[in-house]
C-alpha cells in the first residue's frame, strides 16, 4: 500500500478556486485548456470524419424509437438532426407496428427553448393515473439534475397556465389526484438534506400557495432524501413515504388515518407494494434468507404480524437477481447467470407461486424488460441485444408464448468476423473476475479499449452500441467490458465486498483484468486504453495514479477524484455509504490510500490522459476534474500528455444533445486511437 497522504484542509488546497463553477478565473482556465485540446485533436480530417459518422449513428432516422405505454398510447422522446433538443410524442400500438408511424407531437423542446430563450433539456414526464389526461413535465437548463416542473394538458396539448409549477431545483413531485400532488423541493432554509435533495414532503393542492402546502413528513438533515407517492391502482389506492437514510438504507411508510405505519423490514432491504403483495429484496441476510433474495408476503398478513416470507428467488454462486417488474397478473424476474440474462415468470396462485421461464423470447444476447402496464394487462415490451447483435424490440403477452418483433434496428457497423468471448481474471485475493472481449477472430493485439464501473451495485451487461461499433470496432479496435466488484453482476455481496474500507478490491479487480488481457495476448500495455465516467471516472483516476504501468492511455469522464472533499460537493454526501466518511480519521486511512487527487506524484510513468467533464454537472462537481488536471500540470507533466475538455452544457451525462455527444465521443476515440498507435 502506498503512503497515505495527510488530509488536505481547504487552506492546503491551492486549487480550491477551480471549484467556483462559473467564476471568471475558473472559466478562463477551462477555456484555455479546451482550446489546447481542440487545437490538438479536432483540426484534422480523421476527427471530422469520425465525428460525422458518430453523429449519423446518433441521429439515424431508423433507430428504434423506444416507448413506454400509458393507456392506449405509446410515448417516445426523440432526438435527431432536425430536432437536437427533441420531441415528446405519442402514437398507438397499431401505428407503431407500421414502418413509418404517425406520431402525435406533444412538446417540441427546440421550439419551446427558442420561444423562451432557454437551453432546455428534456428530463421526463409523469402522467396522471388513471385519467391519463395530465402530466408533470421536467426540463433542466443545460442538462443539470436540477429541473423546473410544469403541468401539461395532454388533451389540449398545452401547458396549464395556472397549473402546478416548480422553479429550478432537485425536486420530487408525484400525482395524488387531478388537484393534488406530493412535492419535495427547495422550500427554503433547512428544507434540503446535506446531499442537496428534498428533506420535507408536502401535500400541495391546486390553487393554493406552495408555502401553505401541508407537511406530511420530515426527514433528518443527513438523510439522502425523502419522497411521497400515491398508488392509484383501483381497489388498492394508498399513499406511501420513502425515507432514504443512506444510499443503501431506507424506510417505507404507509400513510393511514392514524398516521404513518412503517413496513418493518431491514432498512438495507428494498420493499415495494403491488396490489395485495409486499415484495422485499434483501441486501444482507434476513433470517433464513440470504442477501440477494426476492421475498413475498401478503401485505395485510405482514402488517397483522405474520412476517412469514415466501422466497421467489434465491441466488447462488453464479446467478443473481437483476430486476423485476409486475404485469397485471404476473411478476417478471430478470436474473444474471455469469452475466448472461434470463427471464422468468412468477404467478401467484391459490397453491403458492408458479415459476417458469418466459417462453417465446429468444435466448441469445441480453434480454431486458422495457415496459409493462401493471394496472391494465399482461402485455410487455422486451429488448434483445448483444455486442454485435442490433437490438430488437418485441411485444407480447405473458403466458401466451408468442412475441412479435415490433422494431428491428439495422446494423450500424460491419460485424463480420467479430467474436464475443468471456474470460475470467484472478484478482489479488483469488476472486475470479469475468470480462467480455469483442474483437476480430485471430487478430494480433491492436488498440484495445477496456471499460468498467465497479460501484453502486450497477451491473455491466452486453449491449449493442453503434457508437462503440463504428467508432472503435469497425476501425480494427478491440473492446473489453470488465465486470469488477462493486457492481451487481453477482448480487449485493459482489457489491458489498468492495465498499468503504474494501474499496481497494475494485481497483485490484480492474488491474487484474488488464494484466490478464496482456497475459492472454489479447492486448499489450502500450496499446491498452481505458475509459470510464462518474464512479468509473474515479476508477480511471486510481488506475492513473496507482497502476500507470498497465496502460497506454486513459480517458476519464465526469469523475470523482478529490475524495477528501467529495462529500462536501453537490450530491457527494449521499455517497458516503459507498466510499466512507473522509472526516473520520480511520476511514480516511483507506480513502486517502487511493484518492487520486491526493496521490499525484511527480516523475511517475503516467500514461497520456484526456479529462472530460461538464460545467452543468450538478451531481459530480466539475472541480474534481479541473483540480486534478491543474495538479498534474503543476507536478511537471507535459500539457500534451494531460488533455482537458469541459463541455459548458450536458449535466452529468456530459452532453445536452447528439451533436455534443458526437463531438465528445469522437474526441475521446481520436485521443485513444492516436495514443494507442491505431
Amino acid at each position: 500500500m502506498t503512503d497515505v497522504p495527510d488530509p488536505a484542509t481547504p487552506t492546503d488546497d491551492p486549487y480550491l478556486w477551480l471549484e467556483d463553477v462559473t467564476g471568471r478565473r475558473a472559466l478562463d482556465w477551462v477555456r484555455a485548456r479546451n482550446d489546447e485540446t481542440t487545437a490538438a485533436y479536432t483540426d484534422r480530417a480523421r476527427f471530422a470524419t469520425l465525428q460525422q459518422e458518430l453523429r449519423e449513428v446518433l441521429d439515424a432516422d431508423d433507430r428504434i424509437p423506444y416507448v413506454v405505454r400509458r393507456g392506449e398510447f405509446l410515448y417516445n422522446f426523440w432526438r435527431d438532426a432536425r430536432h437536437p433538443r427533441g420531441l415528446w410524442r405519442r402514437t398507438t400500438l397499431d401505428e407503431y407496428r407500421t414502418p413509418d408511424p404517425d406520431w402525435d407531437v406533444l412538446i417540441d423542446v427546440d421550439a419551446l427553448a427558442e420561444a423562451e430563450d432557454e437551453n432546455w433539456v428534456w428530463q421526463g414526464a409523469t402522467v396522471l393515473r388513471p385519467s391519463l389526461d395530465r402530466c408533470l413535465v421536467e426540463f433542466s437548463r443545460g442538462g443539470a439534475d436540477a429541473a423546473v416542473v410544469r403541468e401539461f394538458d395532454l388533451e389540449r396539448r398545452e401547458f396549464v397556465a395556472d397549473g402546478f409549477h416548480l422553479p429550478e431545483a432537485k425536486s420530487s413531485v408525484s400525482w395524488i389526484d387531478a388537484d393534488t400532488v406530493y412535492v419535495g423541493t427547495d422550500f427554503g432554509e433547512g428544507s434540503l438534506t446535506t446531499s442537496g435533495y428534498p428533506r420535507v414532503v408536502k401535500r400541495w393542492r391546486r390553487g393554493t400557495s406552495l408555502d401553505d402546502a401541508e407537511t406530511v413528513f420530515e426527514g433528518k438533515p443527513d438523510d439522502v432524501a425523502v419522497r411521497g407517492v400515491h398508488d392509484p391502482t383501483e381497489g388498492w389506492e394508498r399513499d406511501l413515504v420513502r425515507r432514504s437514510i443512506e444510499f443503501y438504507r431506507s424506510e417505507l411508510h404507509l400513510r393511514t388515518a392514524d398516521g404513518l405505519v412503517r413496513i418493518d423490514v431491514p432498512d438495507d432491504a428494498v420493499a415495494s407494494l403491488h396490489r395485495e403483495w409486499l415484495l422485499v429484496r434483501t441486501r444482507s441476510p434476513w433470517g433464513e434468507h440470504p442477501a440477494g433474495a426476492l421475498l413475498a408476503a401478503r401485505l395485510d398478513d405482514f402488517l397483522g404480524g405474520d412476517t412469514t416470507m415466501t422466497a421467489l428467488f434465491t441466488p447462488d454462486a453464479h446467478t443473481s437477481l437483476d430486476y423485476y417488474a409486475w404485469t397485471r397478473h404476473h411478476l417478471v424476474v430478470g436474473t444474471l447467470s455469469d452475466v448472461s440474462t434470463r427471464l422468468r415468470v412468477l404467478t401467484p396462485t391459490e397453491n403458492g407461486w408458479h415459476d417458469e421461464p418466459l417462453a417465446g423470447v429468444p435466448d441469445i444476447g441480453s434480454v431486458d424488460l422495457v415496459d409493462t402496464e401493471p394496472d391494465v394487462d399482461d402485455e410487455i415490451l422486451v429488448e434483445v441485444t448483444g455486442f454485435t447483435q442490433p437490438s430488437s424490440l418485441l411485444h407480447g403477452v405473458v403466458g401466451d408464448g408468442r412475441y412479435e418483433t415490433l422494431k428491428q434496428a439495422p446494423a450500424r457497423f460491419d460485424a463480420t468476423g467479430l467474436t464475443t468471448e468471456q474470460f475470467f481474471a484472478t484478482s489479488d485475493d483469488g476472486t475470479r473476475i469475468p470480462y467480455f472481449v469483442v474483437r476480430k477472430a485471430g487478430a494480433e493485439p491492436g488498440p484495445t479499449l477496456l471499460g468498467g464501473y465497479g460501484g453502486f451495485e450497477v451491473s455491466q451487461t452486453p449491449y449493442y452500441s453503434g457508437v462503440v461499433g463504428r467508432g472503435w470496432l469497425a476501425r480494427g479496435g478491440t473492446y473489453v467490458l470488465a465486470n469488477i466488484r462493486g457492481g451487481g453482476e453477482y448480487g449485493p455481496d459482489w457489491h458489498n465486498q468492495a465498499i468503504k474500507q474494501h474499496r481497494h478490491r475494485v481497483y485490484e479487480d480492474f488491474a487484474a483484468v488488464a494484466r490478464d488481457l496482456t497475459e492472454r495476448g489479447i492486448a499489450t500495455r502500450d496499446r491498452l486504453g481505458i475509459q470510464g465516467g462518474s464512479n468509473g471516472g474515479l476508477l480511471m483516476g486510481v488506475m492513473l495514479t496507482r497502476y500507470p504501468e498497465l496502460f497506454g492511455a486513459i480517458v476519464c469522464q465526469v469523475p470523482l477524484l478529490d475524495m477528501r472533499r467529495y462529500h462536501l460537493l453537490l450530491a457527494g454526501a449521499s455517497w458516503m455509504a459507498e466510499y466512507g466518511d473522509p472526516d473520520d480519521p480511520e476511514q480516511w486511512v483507506h480513502i486517502g490510500a487511493y484518492s487520486p487527487y491526493q496521490n499525484v506524484r511527480s516523475g511517475q510513468p503516467y500514461p497520456p490522459l484526456l479529462m472530460l467533464t461538464s460545467t452543468r454537472d450538478d451531481r459530480v462537481h466539475p472541480g474534481h476534474a479541473r483540480k486534478m488536471v491543474a495538479r498534474l500540470l503543476e507536478s511537471g507533466y507535459a500539457p500534451d500528455s494531460v488533455r482537458y475538455y469541459e463541455n459548458i452544457e450536458g449535466g452529468h451525462g456530459g452532453a445536452a444533445d447528439n451533436a455534443q455527444l458526437a463531438f465528445k465521443t469522437a474526441l475521446a476515440y481520436e485521443f485513444l486511437w492516436e495514443q494507442l498507435g491505431g
